[in-house]
């Protein structure tokens, strides 16, 4: 039998609708998936930088309304965390990063702290990627989130979120840091911990769409490629400390149009 999946992303639900057949060897499982923004919108490792980085706001086109429609086909890459092999992962005095029991954590004790672990691993392009965020110590300056398009240890795009319930996203080149999507308040994410968030992107040619809790918070386009591997990252601003937990890291590949 044929196996077909139909993924759909609006603005408040996520459905899916299965029709299965018997699978045969040489089929490659596809999905149709229809991504809806809201109605309305407003508008690796980097352990310890000893400055604070340069910012660049340039004038880019963000995109709140559009829906987009693209199937998506294989697995690219998956990861359960029971295992730290491909990843790059600090440890000192600081805090640390470690992979066990089906998650990625970060613990950072010092404030001021910023810990990123990430995979060399795959190279990918055109894709959707889900991942799940559990703050479970924060305070609201503090910030974590997901790194995609991963290049060596100075080069990603940093899908961001904030303890007081805002979202941004930046691209960080070699020491300077480019904001894509200023911070903004999300309805769509939790305020404080504990708490679960599903954190999802979808990039395709070189459009950027974001997802929080299967709602749609922005789009953006951009000049360059997009393509590399992932990451996850936080970064402790408050005085107290910062324990955050991620896990079901899936990326699907986006099939051309």
């Amino acid at each position: 039998m044929m196996k077909k999946i139909c993924i759909s992303l609006t603005a408040f639900f996520l459905v899916a609708c299965l029709h299965l057949e018997a699978p045969r060897a040489e089929d490659t499982p596809t999905a149709a998936i229809t991504l809806t923004p809201p109605p309305t919108s407003t508008p690796t490792v980097i352990w310890f930088p000893p400055t604070e980085t340069p910012v660049v706001t340039p004038t880019l086109k963000i995109t709140p309304t559009p829906g987009v429609m693209v199937e998506l086909g294989e697995v690219l890459y998956q990861d359960q965390f029971i295992s730290p092999e491909g990843w790059s992962l600090p440890q000192n005095e600081r805090g640390q990063i470690n992979i066990g029991n089906g998650e990625i954590n970060i613990i950072i004790n010092e404030s001021g702290t910023y810990l990123a672990g990430t995979r060399d691993k795959p190279d990918v392009g055109d894709f959707y990627a889900e991942i799940t965020a559990n703050p479970v110590l924060c305070s609201a300056r503090d910030e974590y989130g997901f790194l995609f398009s991963v290049i060596g240890s100075g080069q990603y795009y940093r899908f961001a979120l904030s303890c007081s319930g805002e979202v941004r996203l930046d691209r960080y080149v070699s020491g300077v840091t480019t904001t894509l999507y200023p911070w903004t308040r999300s309805a769509s994410i939790p305020v404080g911990a504990p708490s679960v968030t599903k954190l999802a992107v979808l990039v395709a040619e070189n459009e950027i769409h974001i997802y929080i809790n299967g709602i749609s918070q922005f789009s953006t386009e951009v000049q360059q490629r997009i393509y590399g591997s992932f990451g996850v990252y936080a970064r402790s601003v408050g005085d107290t400390a910062l324990t955050v937990s991620f896990s079901d890291l899936i990326a699907r590949e986006v099939l051309p149009k």
